[in-house]
Formats: structure tokens, C-alpha cells, sequence
């Protein structure tokens, strides 16, 4: 998808812009922004919680996508309402 599309996917979506990031996806319903791991997700689609979606806000390294050597830094993902708040879902 082309970078204005990306664009409009994000604001239409309500991605709030401190939780941008470089990929976007939706995912049964959800919002999927940034490198999110794939077992966040699996437990987003297992317990559906009333939220807009999840984001790894920035390019966190050794988020998946981000590995570099046995680098790690911490990062949370979060999840994020239409209303753009957001709460800790997991700590990596």
C-alpha cells in the first residue's frame, strides 16, 4: 500500500499520533500499528477486549521485525480507544 493510503488507513482507523509507527494493519476488527508481537495479537483475538486496537509505538529493537543480535530494549505494547487512551496490554 502506497504511503498516503497508510495514511488514511491510520486516520481513519484513529490511530492516536504518538502511537504511529511504520506498519498498520486491522486484523479481525482490530488495529494492529507497529511491530506487535504475534502472541499479543493471538490474546487480543482470544480475550476481545472493547478497545480500538494495539501499538508498539516507534521501531523498538528486538521487537519482531526489529531483532539485532541479542539486542532487546524494553518497550510495552498498548492498547488504544476511539477516544485515543491507552493502557499497558504487555511489557517485552
Amino acid at each position: 500500500m502506497d504511503e498516503p493510503a497508510l495514511m488514511d488507513m491510520k486516520a481513519a482507523s484513529r490511530v492516536p499520533g504518538e502511537l504511529e509507527s511504520c506498519h498498520t494493519a486491522v486484523v479481525d476488527g482490530y488495529v494492529v500499528e507497529g511491530h506487535v508481537p504475534a502472541s499479543d495479537i493471538d490474546r487480543l483475538l482470544k480475550e476481545r477486549p472493547s478497545v480500538a486496537g494495539l501499538a508498539a509505538p516507534g521501531m523498538p529493537i528486538g521487537s519482531p521485525g526489529m531483532e539485532q543480535g541479542d539486542r532487546r530494549d524494553p518497550y510495552a505494547v498498548l492498547t488504544f480507544d476511539r477516544e485515543g487512551r491507552t493502557t499497558v496490554f504487555a511489557r517485552h
